[in-house]
């Protein structure tokens, strides 16, 4: 699970949102406390004060409002921490500080964004930064550091991890850039940068870790305090640490031995008021907890016994004993009967045996937890770990337990495991515990966090996939999630019945996504129902993606995607929206991205199919302007995907350069293939290269071409492994990939073209072996690049032989419904992770709706650059 996205989950019910929408703006407005008074000071004359996300900006201008001349680019720059009960005092002398001797600063403006940038899984390079002060060179940062250390002594804040700190006090430096510019990095994406010594724009890097560039020498007066951060290291630990299991806001688990005896154990570090919870406790303050805890469950054989306490530094480390096994998570992957077309019934009866098992050693566990008066707080499968002979389970992570008396709500939750707001004591952990049953035959209660009803329409899908499971198991499961609330109707599917149209003449739970064109109507009236013109950042809710730089603009997950869909599935045409894109890309905002996918050559592209060729050229001519020959060879933000844009443009105009710069483009990736052989795939792998290929070979005739196409999908092809079914799949090491985006079904997309030209007994292999893998009953997301929709669009246009495609499709179709979720009585489906619905095009509704077009829509649709397939009658060799 991707922990970024939780913090993104807390400003809206509904959709990912930047959390500084909940703190300040609406807020802010409406009542004064929650901003610090600082942030309620009118700015003197010749000084400009404006919000960026969750910053307030406060800079001395010129007269016609610009930032003053001869302020650097980049330097050493000064960061200052606070804790929720200072920050008010520091941000005030902060202030004083810096407009008194006109040195430009940054501070969060309020206690909500403060807090949120030290939570548990806030971005542990960021965590801790309250103020940025901007100094115009080493002398200015020495003296600003000698005076402000010396107003803010003894003060407390997180520590810093990306940065040097400044004497014992909330102080610390970093060398990076202080204006925003971009270049491309070694994955050919454009990231902040700053200048190296030869004046050449480089990546700035940011990692939770102090490295200053290696051209940068370090001024002589952060020499002690250099010294001072290397004198203390884990080497002081009479434990040897081996590896680290999982790293957070408020430190590490680690696993490692102790030196004495040699006795496996396990180290959670806990940093002082960092990785703060909901009820504001930092990291230390739960580590403690979770020892009390223990040490009151010691004996019982459902925790970890405690070894040992020990302090490093200002880090706290709390020392368990190692349990043997593997966490309850790690099971499904492996054994779960659904990740096949056709489960075995053997197989489906052996699983539900050892579900309900499972559940019942942890219910067993949970009963003597509480007999001990403790309620854990933060139960879900990740925090069970199972015994190697699976016949009990050890209860992890107990930082969030509490005394059962102790009537507070959760301060930590798994996203899919969360009990209600008004639930407290022994009723969390047997919320918990109801979707426990759910999560095991089909993990996708995360769901719940959007609307608790849909436990009901996932208790009838594990009913209809699993039919030896007790009425009675999944009655109480859905009893207690939705509490006594009265659920909705609900989609009843006989098991059987899976067909490219409705089947169900009763009121669904939602509108069925089989029955076109009524449920293209329902998610276009859903899209357009959540977008925001009003807003700069983004026209409509998507994936944590667009809030990045270009990100609401793109075609993956901005407004670009979205509109894309709605004009090729036959829609309306939504004007506002269109005007929008019109208004924010003139000019587009600085950073954004050059690429098909994520930046200008896409939104160029989609502009042009809406007829707005003008500013489709005015794009294009913007990536050409810059050094666009330099990214990377994908069709995700680099070579292919803007030479297939050059290439759609080319044909469109019949402009013979811009086919020259495709055929340049085309070159570039060609020699730069050898860079995609650590990923795989349509979009970051070489099968993006090869469709750039090909649609180059069938403009020009060249075989060449077809020769490099060949290349990259061998190459790509390299990376698959077969598992024990025969299934060709994206080995990435730690887990193999099925999807359209980065795995091999996106390969088989590229392959189907490539055989429409030239007979290839490898390739013909390939693509049947990948065929199983767009068959599987589950897939834990409905997405387009990483879902059950991208599944239903490659089975719409394949021309792989085999009589079941059509079957298979039908049930892809029909299995849609699963994630199926309403926004404002309309059909909308949840974006990555799940916890939250998304609107765009690669995570979300917009790819659910392309998807189901290609199947079902009276013209077919397809991506960009993948029309649909001509009838296999005949190769030309």
């Amino acid at each position: 699970m991707d922990k970024r996205y939780e913090v993104y989950c807390l400003a809206d019910r509904y959709f990912y949102e930047t959390p500084d929408r909940l703190s300040v703006g609406e807020s802010a407005a409406a009542d004064d406390s929650a901003v610090y008074e600082a942030a309620q000071r009118a700015v003197p004359e010749g000084w400009r004060c404006f919000l960026s996300g969750d910053w307030l900006h406060v800079n001395p201008v010129d007269s016609e409002g610009n930032p003053r001349p001869g302020r650097p680019k980049q330097g050493w720059k000064i960061h200052v921490s606070a804790c929720p009960d200072n920050a008010e005092k520091i941000a005030s002398k902060v202030w004083d500080y810096c407009v008194a001797r006109a040195i430009p600063f940054k501070f969060v403006p309020g206690p909500r964004p403060l807090h949120l940038r030290n939570s548990k899984y806030a971005d542990r390079a960021a965590s801790g930064k309250f103020a940025t002060i901007y100094p115009l060179d080493e002398a200015e940062c020495h003296r600003v550091l000698e005076e402000l250390g010396s107003l803010l002594d003894g003060e407390a804040g997180p520590y810093i991890l990306s940065d040097l700190r400044w004497n014992d006090g909330p102080l610390y430096v970093r060398y990076g850039g202080f204006a925003r510019r971009y270049c491309v990095d070694g994955t050919g994406a454009l990231v902040p940068a700053i200048e190296n010594a030869d004046g050449r724009l480089v990546p700035d890097r940011r990692e939770p870790a102090f490295r200053p560039p290696e051209w940068v020498p370090l001024p002589g007066f952060l020499a002690p305090q250099l010294a001072a951060r290397n004198a203390t290291t884990v080497a002081d630990l009479p434990y040897a640490i081996e590896s680290a299991l999982h790293f957070s806001n408020g430190g590490g688990v680690y696993v490692g031995r102790d030196r004495s005896t040699g006795e496996r154990v396990v180290l959670k570090e806990a940093r002082p008021h960092a990785g703060l919870a909901a009820d504001r406790a930092d990291a230390v303050t739960r580590l403690e907890r979770e020892r009390a805890a223990l040490q009151r469950l010691s004996g019982l054989g459902v925790a970890p016994e405690v070894r040992d306490v020990r302090t490093v530094g200002d880090h706290r480390f709390l020392v368990l004993e190692h349990i043997p096994g593997k966490p309850l998570n790690s099971f499904f992957a492996e054994r779960h009967p659904l990740l096949t077309a056709d489960p075995d019934p053997e197989a489906l009866t052996s699983y539900t045996e050892w579900a309900l098992g499972m559940h019942a050693a942890v219910q067993q566990a949970v009963a003597a937890v509480h007999r001990r008066g403790l309620v854990h707080n933060d139960l879900h499968m990740f925090n069970i770990m199972v015994a190697p002979d699976e016949q009990s389970v050890t209860l992890l992570d107990f930082e969030a337990a509490t005394d059962a008396d102790d009537r507070t709500r959760q301060s930590l939750a798994h996203p899919g495991f969360v009990a209600p707001r008004d639930l407290t004591g022994y009723d969390v952990d047997r919320y918990a515990l109801a979707c426990l049953r759910l999560a095991l035959f089909l993990p996708m209660t995360t769901l719940l966090a959007i609307e608790r009803d849909k436990a009901a329409d996932l208790a009838e899908i594990v009913v209809r996939e699993f039919p030896g499971v007790p009425a009675g198991f999944l009655e109480e499961a859905v009893r207690t999630i939705c509490a006594h609330r009265p659920a909705r109707p609900r989609i009843r599917r006989p098991a059987q019945a899976r067909h490219l149209v409705a089947v169900d003449t009763r009121e669904p739970y939602v509108c069925d996504p089989a029955d076109w064109p009524r449920s293209r109507e329902s998610m276009v009236r859903g899209i357009l129902a959540s977008a925001t013109p009003e807003r700069t950042d983004r026209l409509f809710p998507g994936d944590i993606a667009q809030f990045a730089d270009g990100g609401g603009l793109g075609i993956a997950h901005g407004a670009a995607g979205v509109l894309y869909a709605l004009h090729e599935t036959g829609a309306e045409g939504f004007e506002e929206g269109e005007e929008w894109l019109l208004r924010q890309t003139a000019p587009p905002p600085l950073g954004t991205p050059l690429g098909c996918y994520d930046g200008l050559a896409g939104v160029a592209y989609v502009l042009d199919r809406l007829g707005h060729r003008e500013r489709a050229d005015e794009l294009i001519e913007r990536v050409l302007a810059e050094k666009w020959y330099r990214l990377a060879p994908d069709l995700y933000g680099g070579l292919a995907g803007i030479g297939l844009t050059l290439d759609h443009l080319a044909r469109q105009r019949g402009e013979r350069e811009l086919r020259d710069r495709a055929l340049e483009a085309a070159g570039h990736a060609a020699d730069r293939l050898e860079s995609c052989a650590n990923r795989a795939g349509l979009l970051r792998g070489a099968s993006g290269p090869a469709l750039l290929f090909l649609r180059l070979y069938e403009g020009t005739g060249d075989p060449g071409l077809l020769d490099l196409a060949a290349q990259a999908l061998r190459s790509d092809l390299a990376r698959c492994v077969r598992n024990e079914r025969g299934t060709l799949l994206v080995d990435e090491g730690w887990r193999t990939m099925p999807y359209l985006g980065a795995g091999s079904a996106g390969i088989a997309m590229v392959l189907d073209d490539y055989l429409t030209h030239r007979a290839d007994p490898e390739f013909e292999e390939a693509r049947a072996a990948i065929l199983p893998a767009t068959q599987a009953r589950f897939y834990a997301q409905p997405g387009l690049f990483r879902g059950r929709a991208g599944m239903v669009l490659h089975l719409a246009r394949t021309t792989t032989p085999d009589p079941d495609v059509e079957a298979a499709l039908a049930a892809q179709i029909a299995d849609l419904s699963w994630y199926a979720m309403p926004y404002r009585g309309e059909l909308a489906f949840p974006g990555d992770q799940m916890m939250r619905l998304s609107m765009d095009l690669s995570t979300g509704t917009a790819g659910c709706l392309l998807a189901l077009g290609s199947a079902l829509h009276e013209e077919p649709v397809q991506l960009p650059f993948l029309p649909p397939l001509p009838e296999p009658d005949g190769l030309r060799i």
